[in-house]
């Protein structure tokens, strides 16, 4: 269920964006959702671990770090529509405080998506999803730090579908997955 939730929740932020930053709701939105996200990858990764131990040894901490960037970036969003202060502002702001914002903003933001292409070229090598899924996982993972620098809604959009899609098939094969080992 959380392999869908994160996504989905992720996909309905972005029709709260506002005009100069991702505003509060939106940042609300993506706060929840990263942390829906990583209970799924666990999941995931849990299920991969008896086929590839070493990948999930090392994508298990990435990926919790790289939600810490998720969270980091739409805590910033919160705090933008609070303060009202546009994201460009907010982003100048960061380097006043060097140890912060790599901490917290440039280095574990772009392992989001790095960790989701990884998890996509896992999943082909590993042929544990249909090429599709893990195209289109592959794909969305590279939209998705081009629609955030840019702030283009409609960039953000095709990103975000293009990781709902493989996520939701991921999510409702692991509810059937479920439901027929519970009969």
């Amino acid at each position: 269920m959380f392999l869908i939730l994160g996504p989905a929740l992720n996909f309905l932020a972005g029709f709260f964006w506002e005009d100069d930053r991702q505003g509060i709701t939106a940042g609300t939105l993506l706060a929840l959702s990263c942390a829906c996200w990583l209970i799924g990858l666990l999941g995931v990764y849990d299920q991969m671990r008896a086929v590839a131990p070493r990948y999930v040894s090392v994508a298990v901490p990435v990926a919790v770090f790289a939600v810490l960037g998720g969270i980091a970036f739409s805590i910033q969003s919160v705090h933008e529509g609070l303060f009202d202060v546009s994201h460009a502002d907010a982003v100048e702001r960061l380097v006043e405080y060097p140890f912060a914002a790599n901490a917290l903003y440039w280095i574990p933001g772009p392992l989001f998506p790095a960790t989701l292409f990884a998890l996509g070229f896992m999943l082909i090598r590993l042929r544990a999803t249909p090429l599709p899924v893990g195209l289109l996982m592959c794909l969305g993972a590279i939209a998705f730090p081009l629609s955030r620098i840019t702030r283009e809604v409609s960039i953000a959009h095709v990103a975000d579908l293009l990781l709902l899609l493989p996520f939701l098939y991921l999510g409702i094969r692991g509810i059937r997955t479920a439901r027929t080992s519970q009969d």
